[in-house]
């Protein structure tokens, strides 16, 4: 399987990582398992192990290490994690999943990454799950690069308080399919334009034009 001798995966059953890239679509239509319940495993997997990484190298309080792990686990940070890895690029999909580009919804390439630490970890054992984490995600976490993780609403708020300004979001478009919509939003002060941002949900495309906001201006 290719995507395990890139990421240099030993492997002695593969059935474990090609249900790990099933989506329910798929399953269904080919009569086999999904990653569901791998997802759920993992899930839990991946909470112990970043725990446990953030009570060893940090002297945080249990309130903050929670707030930390809560981002580095959310579904933001897992489709990033999946992308930079190329795992949504080995998913199966059903023909209607696929004709939505499947490949690229959020929800399903962050369930896989899941999934397939659940894979590894039937396949092996924990700890080839740790040094697998430790190897391709804590570099991610520790450079900061998950750009989700800034609050750039919070720090346009800050700017905007100073200055006595009002301050609005306003969604000028939204496209695609109910259950996959694109929103455009544009932040607005003193009811004047100051930056967009595009996303699959109300609040990222909010903190994108916030981001925006901030890049173009000397607030």
């Amino acid at each position: 399987m290719e995507i395990l001798d890139k990421l240099n995966i030993k492997y002695s059953n593969i059935n474990l990582y090609e249900q790990a890239l099933t989506h329910t679509s798929y399953a269904n239509e080919h009569n086999t398992e999904s990653y569901e319940r791998l997802e759920f495993l993992g899930d839990a997997i991946l909470e112990l192990i970043i725990s446990e990484y953030l009570y060893k190298t940090t002297t945080f309080e249990e309130g903050r290490m929670t707030k930390l792990r809560s981002h580095y686990v959310c579904e933001n940070a897992l489709y990033e994690y999946s992308v930079k890895l190329g795992l949504n690029e080995y998913i199966k999909l059903g023909k209607g999943q696929k004709d939505q580009d499947g490949k690229h919804c959020k929800a399903i390439v962050a369930d896989v990454f899941e999934s397939f630490i659940a894979a590894m970890f039937l396949d092996n054992d924990i700890n080839e799950v740790k040094k697998f984490i430790y190897t391709y995600i804590i570099p991610i976490i520790e450079s900061n690069s998950l750009d989700f993780f800034h609050d750039y609403k919070s720090k346009l708020q800050e700017y905007v308080q100073t200055d006595k300004k009002s301050l609005e979001y306003v969604i000028i478009s939204e496209s695609g399919p109910s259950h996959d919509k694109t929103f455009e939003v544009e932040v607005r002060i003193d009811s004047i334009v100051y930056g967009k941002g595009i996303a699959k949900s109300k609040k990222e495309a909010e903190q994108l034009a916030a981001k925006d906001a901030l890049n173009k201006t000397n607030l």
